[in-house]
């Protein structure tokens, strides 16, 4: 019995409804007073956490994860903890915009490059990020030729408009992280002021009438509708003459149909770029993530801590992540290469074994272990992860193809000696041979980093991806709300590759580059051996993390309603993970 029945599809009359509803409200949405859609914006907290137990239960039986299994500290973490940590960060950039004190928000915040890109330093912003993300820095890389003096005015644009008409957007919401659809329509709303119907994903639709709940006041109003459906309702949206803007996240097999269409006539409108769909469209698609593991002299604890961070990257959420970490990169001449690779191939072998409830998994899986005969092993109790060393490096496939299941390719390239010399071929490797430019992960040793200095950052600075994690995994920039979400700029629709566009992005910046994560080697007390200065203790998102339900669920509720109260539960938790 489901906990929360699955709607069934919308009708055709159900959706112009829907959509005419959206049309006569777009433009008073558009120049709805500040104050009044920051009053609904600050109601939808309690709303969230009203509902946040029924959301993580509805997703975790879905999901076939048990009463008492830690890894429901996912469904908090990416359900509804990511969807209420957006709301404060995003209400304080509004508020800045009503008072006319945008440049406040960046003050002493910005800095330049030695090559002259500007730097935005966005977490940690408020004594609770000090507390709560100890050691984590976030900071918003801004396009080449935008100036410190220029970023505020790069911020909140659309509220520089006069007189805004709005418009009615399509958000197509995505079937595995189920912060994505809510939050995708926040972002439309307030960061492009349009209304939107989201359409859900059949994979997760149950998780519908809770939105719906939480949407409430936005639905009374007419500023939000919802639909259900497969391709067939999507067909007819994406089509609709009310529907002005698209914005989806999914594969970009999905996006090319919407542009281009389906088989054999949609491939050759590609190729002369001769789309059927001409509206705007701004897409979150995946692509290959790689992690990028930097030479040094790690201990015997390094080793096993950064095997369960590369496990995490690539089962957290069953493996079924857009930004799950698909290829991990080594140095052939590491000496600690194979003790590497034996950590992170036995925390892979012994995590729990978990349902594979995203369609198609199962064949994905298989194909990639048959493109790898004598190298690819399956691992788990039910051999529902595959793991292939040895992949050469100017193979394809694995670089090439997002298996969307829970695959690590491992290639190594020449060299390793020199560690900066080695991190360049690294980046080129990257840039060149990896599809997709969503995300990518480095694993470095502190003092590595160290010894490498202004090296190490002009190698990032490099990177053509969205979100750059050092230490890190890139998938944790999707919770950080006041950094940019989504590809690397410069995609087009007939190479859309990882998309077009951003969300998030709670400072409104219009001009982002990409976003940088820096996060922590080795949990606190280690750490200090290390010479890092913080007090973080094993990251909650770890799938190795023994009290993430707990700790993630009382996360949830402070950041619902903050008091210094909760601290101390919240700190019990996690130090016990």
């Amino acid at each position: 019995m489901e906990l929360v029945p699955t709607p069934p599809d919308t009708d055709h009359a159900t959706i112009d409804a829907a959509l005419g509803d959206l049309v006569a409200h777009r433009t008073e949405w558009a120049r709805l007073p500040l104050a009044s859609k920051i009053d609904l914006l600050d109601r939808l907290r309690a709303r969230i956490d009203r509902v946040a137990g029924q959301w993580v239960t509805a997703a975790s039986r879905a999901k076939g994860l048990p009463i008492g299994s830690s890894l429901r500290g996912e469904e908090w973490v990416s359900g509804p903890w990511a969807l209420v940590s957006y709301i404060a960060p995003l209400k304080a950039t509004l508020e800045h915009v009503r008072s006319g004190t945008l440049a406040e928000m960046v003050e002493g915040k910005t800095r330049q490059r030695p090559d002259g890109q500007t730097v935005v330093r966005v977490v940690p912003d408020g004594i609770y990020d000090h507390l709560l993300f100890s050691g984590t820095e976030v900071d918003v890389w801004m396009e080449p030729g935008v100036t410190p003096e220029d970023v505020p005015g790069t911020m909140a644009t659309f509220y520089q408009e006069e007189d805004p008409s709005g418009a009615v957007a399509l958000v197509l919401g995505a079937g595995n992280i189920a912060s994505i659809p809510p939050l995708d329509v926040l972002y439309k709303l307030y960061a492009e002021g349009q209304v939107c119907l989201l359409k859900m994903n059949p994979v997760n639709s149950y998780l519908g009438p809770i939105f719906e709940d939480i949407f409430a006041e936005f639905v009374d109003a007419g500023y939000v509708r919802f639909a259900y459906g497969g391709a067939d309702v999507g067909a007819y949206l994406t089509g609709h003459d009310a529907v002005e803007e698209i914005h989806m996240t999914g594969s970009a097999q999905t996006h090319d149909a919407i542009v281009y269409g389906t088989g054999e006539e949609g491939a050759a409108r590609k190729r002369r770029d001769e789309p059927i769909n001409h509206k705007r469209m701004t897409s979150e698609l995946g692509g290959v993530s790689p992690v990028i593991v930097v030479p040094g002299h790690w201990s015997e604890p390094d080793l096993d801590f950064q095997a369960e961070h590369v496990a995490t990257q690539k089962m957290h959420n069953g493996g079924f992540n857009c930004i799950a970490s698909q290829v991990m990169i080594l140095p052939e001449a590491w000496p600690q290469r194979s003790a590497f690779l034996s950590s992170v191939r036995r925390v892979l072998g012994d995590l729990p074994d978990r349902p594979a409830y995203y369609p198609g998994a199962e064949g994905r899986l298989e194909d990639i272990v048959e493109a790898y005969p004598g190298t690819a092993e399956r691992l788990g109790a039910s051999g529902e992860r595959a793991f292939i060393a040895d992949v050469p490096h100017d193979d394809e496939y694995a670089f090439q193809q997002e298996v969307f299941a829970g695959a690590l390719a491992v290639t190594s390239l020449p060299g390793g000696e020199d560690a900066g010399d080695w991190l360049d071929r690294a980046v080129d490797f990257c840039n060149d041979e990896v599809v997709g430019t969503l995300g990518v992960s480095i694993l470095i040793h502190p003092r590595t980093l160290s010894e490498l200095g202004d090296r190490f950052w002009d190698a990032i600075a490099r990177l053509r991806y969205g979100t750059v994690g050092v230490n890190a995994w890139s998938g944790v920039g999707f919770l950080m709300a006041q950094g940019t979400w989504g590809a690397f700029p410069g995609h087009t629709r007939d190479d859309i590759q990882s998309g077009v566009g951003v969300v998030h992005n709670s400072y409104l910046f219009s001009r982002p580059q990409k976003t940088v994560l820096k996060g922590t080697f080795a949990p606190f007390p280690r750490s200090v051996l290390l010479g890092e200065t913080h007090t973080a203790p094993k990251p909650l998102w770890f799938v190795t993390n023994e009290t993430a339900e707990t700790t993630a669920r009382r996360l949830t509720h402070f950041t619902a309603s903050p008091s210094p109260l909760k601290l101390p539960g919240i700190f019990a938790s996690a130090l016990r993970g």
